[in-house]
């Protein structure tokens, strides 16, 4: 998968069309979710589209998330989120500024609002995951 930065600067020169695609694209490049892991527990509350993200504790105190949706623009959507947590300590998780990170890619302005309204969502899962993984 590409760096945040790097796919910054790929989007800064798309058109909106070409946005689209490349959101499409990370999606697609996510790895599969096992259905069986597509639960109740799963679910991110508050999306317009089903989303699903699953945490594995690695043994090197990493967590690496697998997720997943039945909307291919909010699939996109998350893969671009976990580009900003995945692989990281729960601590570095933590610390990250997810929207910061999310900034350059002006989702709030470049996609309608059911689309956005479940990143806030999204990041709070993940975010909550991690707390419980440090404590």
């Amino acid at each position: 998968m590409p760096t945040l930065p790097d796919l910054a600067d790929e989007h800064a020169f798309l058109d909106a069309d070409d946005r689209y695609r490349l959101l499409i694209d990370l999606g697609r490049a996510l790895e599969p979710m096992p259905d069986a892991l597509k639960t109740d527990a799963t679910l991110v509350r508050g999306c317009s589209a089903s989303v699903w993200v699953y945490p594995t504790p690695r043994e090197d105190g990493t967590l690496h998330f697998l997720a997943d949706s039945n909307a291919a623009i909010t699939k996109g959507i998350i893969a671009l989120v976990l580009l900003a947590v995945q692989d990281k300590t729960p601590a570095a998780i933590l610390a990250t500024d997810i929207e910061s990170e999310l900034a350059p890619f002006d989702l709030r302005n470049q996609l309608s609002s059911n689309r956005t309204q479940g990143i806030p969502n999204m990041i709070a899962m993940i975010r909550e995951t991690a707390a419980r993984q440090a404590a």
